[in-house]
This record gives C-alpha cells, sequence and structure tokens, in this order.
C-alpha cells in the first residue's frame, strides 16, 4: 500500500518554464500527469492565465510524490511546449489551446499539423473555458433541465429571485 505526499509546489517564470520541467524530470518526476489552465485574467495586479503541469514519482516504493509547476502568461502571449520532453503533453497542450487560446511556441506531436482543434466541432469560433466566453446557448434557448422553484407543482411553493449568472448574457441577446 502506498502513502500520498502533498504534492511539492514551484511558481516559475515563463521564460523559465519548459526548463523547470526538464529540472523537475530530472529530480526523478518523470511522469506526466496532467496539464491545464487558470483564467485569471481579472487579476488587477497580474491578469494571465495560470498554466499548470503535474508530475509524478512513482519509483519512491511505499509513497507517491508528486510536484506542481504554475506560471502565469499574459494574455496573448505564447509558452513554450514541453511535448519535447513529455509526448503525452501533447493532448493537453492541444486542449489548453483550444480552451483557453495559450499558443504553445515549440509544439511537437509527430503529426506536421501543430496546435490544433481537439475538442470542439468543426467551425466553433471562441475560447470557452475564458471567463470573458459569453455562454450563447443560455440567452438562445431556456435551460432544459428541471422547473425553478415556484413553477409549476400548483403555486404553493414560494418563487426564487431570478439572477443572471456571470457570462450569461441579457435575455435581450442574440439571435431573434
Amino acid at each position: 500500500m502506498s502513502t500520498r505526499v502533498p504534492d511539492e509546489t514551484l511558481t516559475v517564470e515563463p521564460a523559465e518554464w519548459v526548463v523547470a520541467v526538464a529540472d523537475s524530470r530530472a529530480r526523478g518526476f518523470d511522469f506526466f500527469d496532467w496539464l491545464s489552465a487558470v483564467d485569471r485574467t481579472y487579476d488587477e495586479q497580474r491578469p494571465g492565465f495560470d498554466v499548470v503541469v503535474r508530475l509524478v514519482d512513482g519509483s519512491t516504493p511505499g509513497a507517491l510524490r508528486a510536484v506542481r509547476l504554475t506560471t502565469r502568461v499574459p494574455d496573448g502571449e505564447a509558452l513554450g511546449s514541453i511535448t519535447g520532453l513529455f509526448a503525452g503533453a501533447a493532448f493537453h497542450e492541444r486542449e489548453t489551446f483550444e480552451m483557453f487560446g495559450i499558443p504553445f511556441d515549440g509544439f511537437l506531436d509527430h503529426t506536421r499539423l501543430g496546435l490544433r482543434p481537439l475538442l470542439l466541432p468543426d467551425g466553433f469560433v471562441g475560447t470557452p473555458l475564458r471567463k470573458s466566453f459569453m455562454l450563447a446557448s443560455r440567452a438562445s434557448k431556456a435551460w432544459p433541465g428541471g422547473k425553478e422553484p415556484g413553477e409549476g407543482h400548483g403555486g404553493t411553493a414560494p418563487a426564487r429571485k431570478k439572477i443572471q449568472a456571470p457570462g450569461v448574457p441579457e435575455p435581450e441577446w442574440g439571435p431573434r
């Protein structure tokens, strides 16, 4: 039975990203776990995107060690690709590019096709995991889920106050 040790966490500058990942790999964190991003564009001090990678060292008997590296990438700037260190990062970098719009310099997945759509349908425009992305589907068609409190059921329950969720446009927005 193995025990889990809390992740070691490191914050690096974007220019040091690839070197920091390579150093972590050399220190024994040689299993790529995942890579993604967090939209921090509304941070008043340092707007941008936190790109996070988690690497694991499973070679230590009885303990699972991991390191999590984070870097803040300003909007519109590219980050160095780690696909030269971990081929499995290609899927994650493509997803992060598609969902957040963060380009990766030196991306390589041996197809010679470069960064390209991965999950979204052909012709989709936008980066849906950015906080600024407009949720058009909620504006153009009603929520198909269950009824709101107070709707139906004889009208005996009090109605919940209607609120506008962040990122959802006003009802007047969209095609008519």
